[in-house]
């Protein structure tokens, strides 16, 4: 039944294509792709949703609707849903992670030593040791004098490039605090490398120390002349001034230069992109993008001269635009939603409730505020609370795991004796303790016992909770005028369907990030011969959702550019 991805970007037009009949298949559906889930009861979202669908899907576990992002439908589902979700499957571009030996020559990912690792998570790990090579690979092929890599963040794949791969390598990042932590982290490395080449006779050799430099990259101009700047050869040295060596403008000299870009913001990505075409000193520039939400956009408010989307003139051929919320959607991960599993699947929805229903509240009672005013990520802090909470409590009985909950659930004066003792936890974003915070985790595991009546009474107190931390975020003073719990009854009939229309709405993630990614790639494909381009899924999806890089040269680098599709 599944439909297998049927075009390529192998070339300029194959990858038009391909951006055209994603064009087509998204423009019915704006009004899914282009809502503010905020808004969710205030406007009666779901009454734009095919009835057949929400009904269907009513009667579908949490962890089906997890899978609906992922393209997977189930044979009971009706025919027009099955086949809109398998179109949007089949117009996804791959994640599989690509035979990268077949792509670059010698391809052997560094296996980091605990030095090197120290205070990367796994995710991380798998990253940097996959990317380091790649870059390896490609600065050898371009004979690179040196490595750029744009928003370095701490450092962590510019230390391997110069101590594990022995590149000369500059790491640019906006944040001077990152900056000290790169430096402070190179000495201990330094350190630990210096001893091993004492021990083992080699204490002549030169170690690569990668050099920093703090700078706001908002314009393809300011990384041009950093990159112009970087390509003197020698020994690079922290600048006294960035501005002053940006209008020294000092001469590429005939090096060449490869940037490197691990997850880069924004227009970061695209302005490494524009920089590979205009700075002649750039040979080759291997980004793997993120935040899409951050990206300028042509005929937006946050446009620039030089936005971030689209770059294409196929694109703009297309005549297509994205809104704030369809860049915000590019950033949804199916494999993330895949591998939540029931219990925080169904958090993350109640989450969408409560702030869809404190929407109601402002709309209500502070129609001043606006639209949909950010509260913070209080979800994510509650979340990440609740699973620690809940990985604690469980070693005593990992043969019971949560079989006494609902006694637990049903508990009246144990339940409001912890509401009142949680209210005033320092930290907690939400304003609700932890130990209220575990107790809900584990309601949710419970919606259909005899114990239902209780916790929707919990849910209701929760999201007062909620509402009354959301409005502290936004200076508004709280008033006995607002009925919260009104509201709350006039909205908890419609909560189920909340998830149903996140999941439908979340499967477009990976499609809109696929048109915004092709967009880059179809960029670079129309600079004709100058140019040549790959695009592969780099990393394991599992571990690292965002694992597309954008891969191009100048011509002479030995990159298979066959690889771009599958």
């Amino acid at each position: 039944m599944a439909k297998q991805c049927k075009y390529s970007c192998d070339s300029a037009a194959e990858t038009l294509e391909w951006i055209k009949a994603i064009a087509d298949f998204i423009k019915p559906f704006s009004f899914l792709i282009n809502a503010h889930v905020v808004n969710f009861f205030k406007d009666r979202l779901w009454e734009a949703v095919d009835e057949d669908w929400l009904q269907c899907l009513s009667n579908e576990s949490v962890e089906s609707l997890l899978l609906i992002p992922s393209g997977i439908v189930q044979d009971h589902w009706p025919t027009s849903l099955k086949e809109f979700i398998l179109t949007l499957k089949s117009l996804f571009y791959p994640r599989e992670q690509a035979d990268l030996k077949k792509v670059f020559p010698n391809f052997q990912p560094t296996s980091l030593n605990s030095v090197l690792a120290q205070g990367m998570n796994l995710k991380k790990k798998h990253e940097v040791e996959v990317l380091s090579d790649i870059v390896s690979s490609v600065a050898s092929a371009v004979r690179a004098d040196a490595v750029i890599d744009v928003g370095a963040g701490q450092g962590y794949l510019a230390q391997v490039l110069a101590f594990e791969h022995q590149l000369s390598v500059v790491a640019i990042d906006a944040c001077s605090h990152h900056g000290k932590v790169t430096n402070a982290r190179a000495e201990r490395i330094k350190k630990h490398y210096m001893a091993q080449m004492r021990k083992f006779g080699s204490g002549n050799q030169r170690l690569n120390v990668p050099q920093t430099i703090t700078c706001n990259i908002m314009s393809l101009e300011t990384l041009k002349s950093l990159t112009t700047m970087s390509s003197h050869k020698g020994d690079f040295q922290q600048p006294k001034s960035i501005e002053q060596d940006l209008e020294l403008g000092l001469a590429g000299r005939g090096s060449s230069l490869v940037l490197a870009g691990l997850h880069a913001c924004g227009d970061l990505s695209v302005t490494m992109l524009k920089t590979l075409l205009e700075c002649e000193e750039v040979r080759a520039v291997i980004s793997i993008g993120c935040c899409y939400n951050l990206l300028s956009e042509e005929g937006f408010a946050n446009a620039r001269i030089q936005y971030g989307f689209p770059m294409s003139c196929g694109v703009k051929s297309v005549n297509l635009s994205l809104g704030k919320s369809s860049r915000d959607l590019a950033c949804q991960s199916a494999e993330r939603w895949k591998s939540l599993g029931k219990d925080a699947g169904l958090h993350n929805f109640e989450l969408h409730a409560f702030r869809a229903a404190f929407q109601m509240v402002l709309h209500k009672y502070f129609p001043e505020v606006g639209i949909s005013p950010s509260i913070g990520r209080q979800g994510k802090a509650l979340r990440r609370k609740q699973q620690r909470k809940i990985i604690k409590s469980e070693p005593q009985a990992e043969e019971s795991t949560y079989s006494d909950l609902p006694q637990m659930a049903c508990n009246m004066e144990e339940a409001c004796s912890v509401t009142h003792s949680g209210e005033s936890e320092a930290g907690n974003t939400l304003g609700v303790g932890s130990d209220l915070d575990a107790l809900f985790t584990k309601m949710s595991l419970h919606t259909g016992s005899t114990c239902e009546r209780t916790m929707s009474t919990y849910k209701y107190s929760l999201f007062e909770k909620f509402c009354q931390s959301g409005l502290c975020r936004l200076g508004l003073k709280p008033s006995d005028d607002i009925n919260f719990h009104g509201i709350w009854k006039e909205v908890e009939p419609y909560v189920s369907l909340i998830g149903i229309y996140w999941s439908l709405r979340a499967a477009f993630g990976p499609l809109l990030e696929t048109l915004i990614l092709l967009d880059r790639l179809l960029f670079l494909q129309e600079q004709g011969d100058v140019l040549e381009s790959v695009m592969l899924p780099i990393f394991n999806p599992a571990i690292s959702p965002r694992n597309v890089a954008i891969i191009a040269k100048k011509p002479d680098a030995g990159i298979s550019s066959h690889h771009s599709s599958r």
